[in-house]
């Protein structure tokens, strides 16, 4: 029944990755990927992890984890990145909050797998050089584009992973077009920033998916992408937002965000 319902659930995403294909101008990120030409777009597999689902569903998980999965889809996202059982996973920068790492770890653990959290990949991944399945990164990318950071992380994302290991991307992402010195101090980068930079360091791109995609997103909000939830900031130097302003960008959801694929090859 579970791989019935995720098999009905994907095609609902179908309708909105076939016309990307076909290339109709749409609002949102959509159209920004028309501007670049053809779009290799990649639903997730179905396929049934009962691990996975009882880490996701678990009870003890944090309340308001559980509460974004309508924005984050973790166990489509970490279907479409290729997550298995007992697969070696490198978290880069968890963060705090520790979103992904609350499923990651626990699924590891339960499933026979390492999860390996690494907050500074220069100064070791945590790993033996090529023995890792799987390097998630997410919401990071506009960071590390601010102080240099790009590539020595993806590089030593690339030493870490064996062949035919993946580079899981999730972030918030800018119109094609943008400028990212001027883009990620709000939180936002081009994709096509994310996929040069992992060229560059070695990686092929797999697929992208618009899983995580929110065409009511229009990158433009007074405190980056922070205005939106879960961050849900409202106030900063010369300026707060009225009841009017704050339920809007509440009704935005969470960011726009790509979701992509890298592989190192074999």
């Amino acid at each position: 029944m579970r791989l019935l319902a995720l098999v009905l659930s994907t095609t609902l995403v179908l309708p909105a990755i076939a016309e990307a294909r076909s290339g109709p101008a749409m609002p949102g990120p959509v159209g920004n990927h028309a501007a670049r030409g053809p779009l290799v777009l990649a639903p997730p597999v179905p396929q049934e992890d009962e691990v996975l689902r009882a880490v996701i569903d678990r009870p003890s998980r944090p309340a308001e984890d559980s509460a974004r999965d309508v924005f984050r889809h973790p166990f489509e996202t970490l279907t479409f990145w290729g997550l298995t059982p007992g697969q070696t996973v490198i978290e880069i920068e968890p963060g705090a909050a520790g979103w992904w790492r609350n499923i990651l770890e626990p699924y590891a653990r339960d499933s026979g797998g390492r999860y390996v959290a690494v907050n500074r990949p220069t100064d070791g991944m945590g790993v033996a050089d090529g023995t890792a399945d799987l390097v998630v990164v997410a919401r990071a990318f506009h960071n590390w584009a601010r102080d240099g950071r790009t590539d020595p992380y993806l590089a030593a994302a690339f030493r870490a992973l064996k062949p035919g290991g993946v580079l899981a991307v999730e972030q918030h992402r800018s119109p094609e077009g943008t400028d990212v010195t001027a883009t990620a101090p709000t939180g936002y980068v081009p994709e096509s920033y994310v996929i040069d930079a992992a060229r560059r360091a070695g990686f092929v791109l797999d697929a992208r998916s618009e899983l995580n995609a929110n065409a009511r997103d229009d990158h433009h909000h007074p405190f980056g992408v922070w205005t939106l939830p879960p961050v849900r900031r409202s106030s900063g130097p010369g300026r707060t937002l009225t009841p009017a302003e704050r339920a809007g960008f509440d009704a935005v959801g969470e960011s726009d965000r790509m979701t992509l694929r890298f592989r190192k090859p074999g």
